[in-house]
């Protein structure tokens, strides 16, 4: 079994990774708080850009043919090379769906 190591860019974040393994997974085994919501590749709460290496992600319905390439689903994505991986960015799609806002935002606090 191959084994990846997984670098998390501006971060002083490394694992190593199975082939086998989601990325997710082995931040859970590590420690490390990915952020993360449905675990099925639809949500896409856990994305991460891909600065370097490649992933196999075949389940990664939540994203378009071209944000696959660009864009990991930690919760789906399996290293196929060592990788760099900026968590937190979200693919531009994202921000098309997102509604936009009605009126003055305010605290329900109030």
């Amino acid at each position: 079994m191959t084994t990846y190591t997984v670098e998390f860019a501006g971060r002083d974040e490394t694992i190593e990774v199975s082939e086998k393994e989601t990325i997710l997974k082995a931040c859970f085994r590590e420690g490390i708080a990915q952020e993360y919501s449905c675990r099925v590749g639809m949500c896409l709460a856990c994305s991460a850009k891909i600065v370097e290496g490649e992933v196999a992600q075949p389940a990664a319905r939540g994203f378009t043919e071209e944000e696959a390439e660009e864009y990991a689903l930690t919760c789906m994505a399996r290293p196929q090379s060592d990788l760099v991986l900026d968590r937190g960015q979200y693919p531009p799609s994202i921000e098309e769906d997102a509604p936009e806002p009605s009126g003055p935002v305010t605290a329900d606090d109030d």
